[in-house]
């Protein structure tokens, strides 16, 4: 894939210092490689003219193609725009076409501009405004010698439209010859990254399918990616060789998420669902609701942190607490039990674990966690050990639920 000569400049002291990451790097760069494009190189400076000029100058020389996203707006760090002028050797001027965009963004909304805001139409004096259809700092295009240069807005999402809707069409327009690029990603839970790897069937695959691993934690991603005219072709062979092997634990697939698939599983089971959580702090119940259609399936989700909130709403007895603990096979089953009493469900979930960092015991080390779920069929209970950061036991312990309510819902489907 070649690379067309293609640079990306970020903008932020708060890129270098770690205070956020870099996201609108990954974003160009993946919308660029579906279009068959990719980057030469990518810099971050921090938000000081000096570095920014230096940074423009040097890619000048080195590419044909710049996009530069930050410093675009009112704060005293936003320095680009004056950055930019400086290295092209234009005066900084007030640009009419941009400070009508203002004005406009503020009457479509129906607020009172600020006097500040008309700072954003300060731009080097042979810039090209480029609209914003989200926020109120427009973006410009310069060019000089056979460089052409772009600067966006360093918002993610201010930053992907202006992207996707005023230089997505330059670069196609102006590079010709590319081949797009097809992928197909399974999003696996379950199986470590490398043994995944070894139930790949590599030397089945069409040639030309390439294979790609990252990870969106607890998931492992497969890429499968292609190019050309028959790349679908190629494309549906490696997915029916993979799922043949791998089948089973794809949660979700390309855009999907697997809470989303999760639930579309429970409608078309027509199952209703409770939920009990304990160490997990409602996270479960915040990343099904998070899916539009969750009233058609879920009846009510608690936290039910405290021993006392076990006893008092899932009538958990005070002696099993006293002898077993919170955190212990026993409370976990009542804990599922008592909730599909008390709320008629098909299926009552719980999970009770200890999240860390703190809490644990040499029996009961920090990660173990309890999940039992409630049917007809009786009451189903699984100790697990997850290991990692409070976060990453939390995360895990609502995709392994996740996991038992897609296996169920599949199995009473089936």
């Amino acid at each position: 894939m070649p690379t067309y000569d293609i640079a990306i400049l970020i903008t932020g002291d708060e890129l270098l210092s770690g205070e956020i990451s870099d996201s609108n790097t990954q974003t160009i760069a993946g919308i660029l490689a579906t279009q068959g494009y990719r980057l030469r190189c990518s810099l971050a400076v921090p938000d000081q003219e000096k570095e920014i000029v230096a940074a423009l100058q040097y890619l000048i020389g080195h590419v044909q193609f710049i996009i530069v996203t930050g410093g675009l707006g009112l704060t005293g760090d936003d320095r680009t725009a004056r950055a930019a002028a400086r290295t092209l050797g234009q005066p900084l001027v007030v640009n009419d076409e941009a400070l009508e965009m203002v004005h406009q963004w503020f009457v479509r909304h129906h607020r009172q501009m600020d006097p500040s805001s008309e700072r954003q139409a300060l731009l080097p004096q042979w810039a090209q405004p480029l609209p914003n259809p989200i926020g109120t700092a427009p973006g410009f295009r310069l060019q000089h010698d056979h460089c052409e240069l772009f600067f966006l807005p360093g918002v993610p999402t201010e930053m992907r439209a202006m992207f996707q809707q005023s230089v997505l069409p330059v670069l196609q327009q102006k590079i010709t010859g590319a081949t797009p690029l097809q992928q197909r990603t399974f999003k696996i839970f379950g199986l470590s990254e490398p043994k995944i790897d070894r139930m790949i069937p590599y030397r089945k695959l069409p040639d030309g399918v390439e294979v790609a691993f990252a990870l969106d934690y607890p998931l492992v991603l497969v890429k499968l990616k292609a190019r050309g005219d028959d790349a679908e072709w190629r494309l549906d062979q490696a997915e029916a060789l993979l799922l043949n092997d791998l089948g089973d634990a794809v949660m979700a697939r390309d855009g999907e998420t697997p809470e989303g698939n999760v639930g579309k599983l429970l409608i078309s089971a027509g199952l209703t669902l409770s939920l009990a959580e304990s160490c997990t702090g409602g996270l479960l119940s915040a990343m099904l609701t998070s899916q539009p259609g969750a009233s058609a399936f879920l009846e009510r989700a608690g936290i039910t942190y405290a021993d006392s909130a076990k006893m008092d709403w899932l009538k958990v007895p005070t002696l099993l607490l006293q002898q077993f603990g919170a955190v212990s096979e026993n409370c976990a089953r009542a804990m599922a039990s008592g909730l599909r009493q008390a709320t008629g469900t098909d299926l009552s979930l719980a999970i009770t674990g200890i999240a860390g960092p703190d809490g644990g015991t040499e029996e009961k080390p920090v990660g173990t966690v309890f999940i039992a779920l409630a049917s007809a069929a009786g009451v189903h209970v699984q100790r697990y050990t997850f290991s990692g950061s409070r976060g990453q036991i939390q995360q895990m312990s609502a995709t392994m639920a996740l996991e038992w309510l897609r296996r169920f819902a599949r199995q009473s489907i089936e």
